[in-house]
């Protein structure tokens, strides 16, 4: 997964959002048709299923230059393979707690849940999460000495 080239060096700040293809995607892609306004700084990956997520893929987002990252599936219950979203949540809560052992704040990482019919609930979401991350501001690399 190489996602250097979805992140945008211009706008001070970078987001990536891991989006569930069933639901997450479409309320973002339902906010989008309504010509609600979404912040720039956010690039979206497309995903089958919460559940299909990789703890690795969100630290490797930080790694690679993000400032935040946002996952994001089907409500508990409604998931299109049924349990992805449960096994998502506990891996994801792990992850959550494991973050600033690895340097991370974890206020730069959050799932949510959001459904195909809730482009008004996304746009809040991605637009609190995107003003977190610039009070935040992006993240120091650590300079390795050799």
């Amino acid at each position: 997964m190489d996602i250097s080239n979805t992140l945008d060096q211009k706008n001070g700040i970078k987001i990536v959002a891991f989006l569930c293809n069933w639901c997450s995607y479409g309320g973002a892609d339902a906010a989008g048709t309504a010509r609600l306004k979404q912040p720039p700084q956010v690039r979206i990956i497309r995903i089958p299923c919460s559940g299909w997520i990789n703890p690795l893929y969100p630290l490797k987002a930080f790694n690679e230059g993000a400032d935040g990252v946002l996952i994001s599936g089907c409500h508990p219950g409604d998931c299109h393979y049924a349990e992805g979203n449960y096994y998502a949540r506990r891996r994801l809560e792990v992850l959550g707690h494991f973050l600033p052992f690895m340097g991370i704040d974890p206020q730069r990482f959050r799932y949510s849940w959001i459904s195909a019919t809730e482009a008004q609930e996304w746009q809040a979401l991605i637009t609190e999460f995107t003003e977190k991350i610039r009070e935040l501001g992006p993240i120091k690399k650590h300079v390795e000495v050799s």
